[in-house]
């Protein structure tokens, strides 16, 4: 991102979205109500012309907007998405720890949230893709809740990562009464080995990363290889789309997303 496009972030928590607390939709407590809203805004996989009309509306009316980020100084990648949506719009940076035997934020980072909950103030938490579907908010959600708050808790919707690759590639994934399997290669690669045994199923392969050599090995060994592309990094800089195969040549990073068409539509014969 230019610098136009990040602007300061307060990283102790301070900052708020320009109104907030000043009148009609800032996120102010309404009457009648004792907590704030906690809302997971899907923020899509990349690109920000991909945000809904919904989330910017949300995004642009609570009193807090807060994304998720790996150190307190550095921009996230659902960060950098709003930031170029909706430059005006002001971010507080929640850290989450790389180690995954801690997957919530740190208190620090949640400390603040609990307390404009408590307050009535309605918070925005934008994670890429979809809220419901492998992201950081319900860690947050689980957190807030350890610590004894109880927002009212909503859920915007965000395009995810498969469905813009479809698009890019010009492929149909499924069709008619295909199943959809939805996995991820964060762990190795027995998730996908089980789903690829149903050859009418088109398999989605998240957080393919590290292990997408192993992932390509996996649907070559299923006669699977052939018909399936890959991206990362979608929308983002170092955006990567093609084959399968061409993108487990080289290192990929942890936002590596692979779709499997069904067999009868990978251009292989069944026999």
């Amino acid at each position: 991102m230019t610098g136009e496009r990040s602007a300061p972030v307060d990283s102790e928590g301070a900052g708020s979205v320009p109104r907030a607390g000043s009148g009609e939709g800032s996120g102010a407590r309404p009457t009648g109500r004792l907590v704030g809203r906690l809302i997971g805004v899907g923020v899509g996989p990349g690109d920000p012309d991909l945000l809904t009309r919904k989330a910017v509306a949300v995004l642009g009316s609570v009193a807090h907007v807060v994304a998720p980020t790996l150190s307190d100084v550095a921009v996230g990648r659902a960060e950098a998405i709003v930031r170029e949506a909706l430059p005006a719009v002001t971010l507080h940076r929640m850290v989450f720890p790389m180690d995954r035997g801690t997957p919530g934020p740190v208190a620090s980072s949640l400390r603040p949230v609990a307390e404009w909950l408590s307050q009535g103030e309605d918070v925005a938490f934008v994670t890429l893709g979809d809220p419901n579907c492998y992201s950081t908010f319900w860690s947050v959600v689980a957190a807030l809740e350890d610590c004894g708050a109880r927002p009212t808790v909503e859920t915007v919707p965000g395009i995810m990562a498969f469905q813009q690759l479809s698009a890019m590639m010009g492929r149909c994934l499924v069709d008619g009464a295909e199943p959809l399997s939805v996995v991820t290669a964060l762990d190795g690669t027995a998730d996908l080995e089980r789903a690829l045994q149903d050859p009418e199923a088109a398999v989605v392969v998240y957080k393919a990363g590290r292990n997408m050599p192993a992932v390509a090995e996996q649907l070559r060994s299923a006669g699977r290889l052939e018909g399936s592309v890959a991206g990362e990094l979608l929308g983002l800089p170092g955006e990567r789309v093609g084959p399968a195969e061409s993108l487990a040549a080289t290192p990929c990073t942890y936002l590596a997303t692979v779709a499997v068409p069904p067999l009868s539509r990978s251009g292989q014969d069944r026999s």
